[in-house]
């Protein structure tokens, strides 16, 4: 068999599924689905090299779980088929969609059979129901489903991408160049994921796992005569406010970093340097809101935060029930679901000595189940 590399494409931004989590992320046990898919893929040993192109706000995260290689993808399909296509260096490319999860093997090795019929091998599914076209019933035995994975020959593919008109699926900018192709018949099985209704119609996808997954997050900040004290997306009555590079909330900071250590997506100073201008002075909630929605993005879903600020000044107790609101409006959970501690440290340490303020903060997540 000629080698022959894989590219998963998996940048899209799943704007039809409505949902608030990309399909991509959606997880069949604990992991993704396009990790899932591409285990599945590389499990065949049928390719030499997989790719996969996804969108830069994911890679890094990508790259945590496994070793395939990632490249950035672009706004479009074809964009991102291009980019993947430069790290292809075999005489033959089978390029997927993430969302065709539950291709199989059979399937698989079918179409490699006909890599030397034609420039792209295409599968299809027939049409069973009466088609219409601008109001003209034509016949339904001349129209084709089109399905991926399609199998290219490396350079026609890279050929037929060097234009800027854009095609739908890769056969068809090899035809338009022309190319040859060749279909042969598809199946049920490869349906592709695009409407969150699709998940139902594949076999092999098991639920997501019903582990909660919990961080913990720390941060302090000192004391500033200048400026206004913010805690919790409140502002407090303070003659200070904090040392920092944005508006200083370091209950928000240490919650910031117990949601991302509960889902495994690093740290707040990853997520936003304090050398990038962008976030000077910014305000802590939008940082938290960007955090929520990439949370979510990802396919998890927050269960609880539960937050302790130690400060021996100011006094916290009449700010708790506002806190707990405005978070959990934020996290798009019950406030019931915040819950917020205050303490002093009996004028032990810098924070005894009203220097400054800490906070201790847990979260705990777990995956959206697609399956209710």
């Amino acid at each position: 068999m000629s080698q022959l590399t894989l590219i998963l494409l998996a940048a899209g931004a799943s704007s039809r599924f409505e949902l608030d989590v990309k399909k991509q992320w959606l997880r069949v046990g604990n992991k993704p689905l396009w990790q899932f898919v591409a285990d599945r893929l590389q499990k065949t040993e049928l390719f030499e090299k997989i790719i996969i192109a996804s969108s830069s706000d994911d890679i890094a995260f990508m790259k945590s779980y496994c070793d395939y290689t990632f490249l950035e993808g672009g706004l479009t399909r074809q964009a991102s088929l291009k980019n993947a296509l430069k790290e292809v260096q075999s005489e033959f490319v089978l390029v997927s969609d993430i969302a065709r999860s539950c291709i199989s093997e059979n399937f698989l090795k079918k179409i490699i059979s006909y890599q030397n019929k034609a420039d792209s091998i295409v599968p299809y599914l027939p049409i069973s129901d009466t088609v219409v076209y601008e109001n003209i019933t034509i016949d339904r035995d001349k129209v084709k489903r089109v399905q991926t994975p399609q199998l290219s020959n490396t350079s026609a593919l890279k050929k037929a991408l060097e234009t800027t008109i854009e095609f739908t699926d890769e056969s068809s900018a090899i035809v338009a160049n022309g190319g040859t192709r060749e279909f042969i018949l598809g199946e049920e099985e490869a349906h592709k994921i695009t409407f969150n209704t699709d998940l139902k119609k594949l076999s092999c996808l098991q639920a997501p796992s019903k582990d909660t997954l919990s961080g913990t997050g720390f941060d302090v900040h000192a004391f500033d005569e200048k400026g206004t004290m913010y805690l919790g997306g409140v502002k407090i009555d303070s003659e200070f406010g904090f040392k920092a590079h944005s508006d200083g909330d370091v209950a928000i900071h240490a919650l910031i970093d117990a949601l991302l250590g509960a889902a495994g997506m690093g740290d707040i100073g990853m997520m936003f340097p304090d050398t990038a201008k962008e976030y000077k002075g910014i305000d802590s909630k939008e940082l938290l809101a960007r955090v929520v929605k990439k949370i979510y993005n990802f396919g998890f879903i927050i269960v609880n935060v539960d937050i302790t600020i130690a400060a021996q000044k100011p006094k916290l107790e009449g700010y708790k029930v506002q806190m707990r609101k405005v978070l959990a409006e934020i996290l798009n959970i019950e406030s019931s679901r915040v819950n917020i501690k205050a303490t002093t440290t009996e004028k032990l340490g810098f924070i005894g000595r009203g220097e400054g303020v800490g906070v201790i903060a847990n979260a705990n997540v777990k995956y959206f189940d697609w399956t209710e």
